[in-house]
């Protein structure tokens, strides 16, 4: 597929997205843009939700990883689904009672001030961080297969990305991404089930055949238990993957911000256990075809392609379904599944980050109702020159497969998150809300600390995902030590 072809391809669903954004964003309201009025239905939600969740990290780095990993993320996957039951019945409530617009509001109530904005702090570091890693994912592949063909710089791709994801949520904001997320997960999973088919068909397997292989159970490990010391073993996965889902989905405003739109709390919740076992199956889906893609680079003899002179196995996917003969209409699937997936994430990022901004820390609803709309508008614009900024230092700064690095940097900024929550949820104390910005510092830095002392120190051990939990509760130890008497 020509680099001419793709960029065709690219326009005609930008077209698509500015029809649905046309159409959703008449109002051009705060209240819309922030809350879609709070008539979507939970089904649309829940299947938009697959898309923005599993985003273009999953859709390219999960198949990437498949070689260095196998199936062991499948570990996490597994926590995710069990930490998504529990944002539904413990979570999802406290916001629907307090009929928050940033979840960060719950903080203010039950805490004051200075934790409320230590809060939306710390989304707005890890949501600024997340979307620009999965954007920084789908920016290389655009580079390497559209732009680099006419010399444009890298910098220029990223500018027109986000440029694209700007123009066709500056109006309709999340009430625009409830649907066009609904259009984008379609194409993703379309993606991944016709890219395996024609994959498989090319090797002469059925999908049946493909599941017996030989050759797939050399890459079809799931359950990690050998060693507790293993920084992927089961235990530490899945606890991981629960906290991550609590953290990434439940206590953060850019995947609640779709949740808050659906009409009542009962809605939400069904919205957030379908999604869940939906989610479950598509990301297993998704290793299945990197299993399919090193078993294909293997017979034919397809090295793993380069960037800046390292192996990107984060490439191998669109190297694949681009570059090696296998036909226009798998060419056509995985560039709408991409695309798909770099808009599903990045939109409803940009949405949230704006909303988070305007209402924690400009505190839009205090401003004059004719100036509201255009902080708003400012503000979107800000965030978007902020992510175009992040995406381009990672390609200075990057190195390691996307997913890995997006999991790591989790435990490190939604720790205090956890632990902001976990206390106010769960006990009746107060605290000197003045020093808790202190707390959710300390806990960072000395997670951090943990977190870069070799193995061969902690008897082989190596830390994974259970930083996450582990800076969770030194936050909420920190707490402790501050509550009022």
């Amino acid at each position: 597929m020509s680099a001419t072809q793709i960029l065709i391809l690219i326009a005609a669903y930008f077209g698509v997205l500015l029809v649905i954004s046309y159409y959703t964003g008449k109002n051009d309201t705060n209240e819309d843009f922030f809350r879609a009025g709070k008539q979507s239905p939970w089904y649309l939600v829940a299947f938009g939700m697959v898309g923005a969740s599993l985003s273009g990290v999953t859709f390219i780095s999960v198949p990437g990883w498949i070689e260095g990993s196998q199936f062991s993320y499948f570990q996490v996957v597994l926590g995710y689904m069990f930490g998504y039951f529990i944002v539904a019945y413990i979570i999802l409530p406290i916001y629907y009672r307090l009929n928050v617009t940033s979840i960060y509001e719950y903080l203010l109530q039950r805490f004051g001030v200075v934790s409320h904005k230590t809060g939306a702090f710390f989304f707005f570091v890890s949501r600024v961080l997340g979307a620009a890693f999965r954007l920084f994912l789908v920016a290389i592949v655009l580079q390497q297969f559209v732009f680099n063909a006419w010399d444009i710089p890298f910098e220029i791709t990223v500018v027109i990305s986000i440029l694209l994801i700007w123009i066709y949520t500056n109006k309709g904001g999340i009430k625009t991404i409830v649907w066009t997320d609904t259009l984008q997960t379609l194409f993703m999973i379309l993606a991944v089930i016709l890219s395996i088919y024609f994959i498989n068909k090319s090797l002469g397997w059925s999908f049946s055949e493909f599941l017996v292989s030989d050759e797939l159970k050399d890459y079809s490990k799931i359950f990690i238990t050998d060693s507790f010391l293993e920084r992927n073993h089961f235990i530490k996965s899945f606890l991981g993957g629960m906290f991550i889902t609590i953290c990434m989905t439940g206590l953060d405003q850019d995947m609640m911000q779709k949740n808050l739109t659906c009409k009542t709390l009962k809605d939400a919740q069904k919205n957030m256990v379908s999604f869940s076992i939906v989610l479950v199956i598509v990301t297993l889906l998704f290793m299945l075809l990197g299993a399919l893609l090193y078993i294909y680079a293997n017979k034919y003899n397809i090295a793993i392609p380069l960037m800046d002179g390292k192996p990107k196995t984060d490439l191998l996917f669109p190297e694949i379904a681009l570059n090696r003969g296998l036909g226009i209409t798998l060419a056509i699937t995985f560039m709408l599944g991409l695309i798909a997936a770099a808009y599903s994430s990045a939109d409803s990022a940009l949405t949230s980050l704006t909303t988070s901004f305007c209402v924690d820390f400009l505190n839009i609803d205090k401003k004059p109702k004719d100036q509201q709309n255009s902080i708003r508008k400012k503000a979107h614009i800000g965030m978007s020159i902020l992510l175009v900024i992040t995406i381009i230092i990672f390609k200075y700064v990057l190195d390691s497969n996307v997913i890995d690095s997006l999991l790591t940097v989790a435990g490190y900024t939604y720790g205090p998150l956890l632990g902001l929550f976990a206390f106010g949820i769960f006990t009746n104390y107060q605290v000197k809300d003045k020093y808790v910005w202190l707390v959710a510092l300390c806990s960072v830095v000395i997670i951090t600390i943990m977190g870069s002392i070799p193995s061969e120190k902690l008897g082989g051990y190596v830390l994974g995902y259970e930083l996450l939990p582990i800076n969770g509760l030194l936050t909420f130890i920190g707490l402790i030590l501050i509550r009022r008497k």
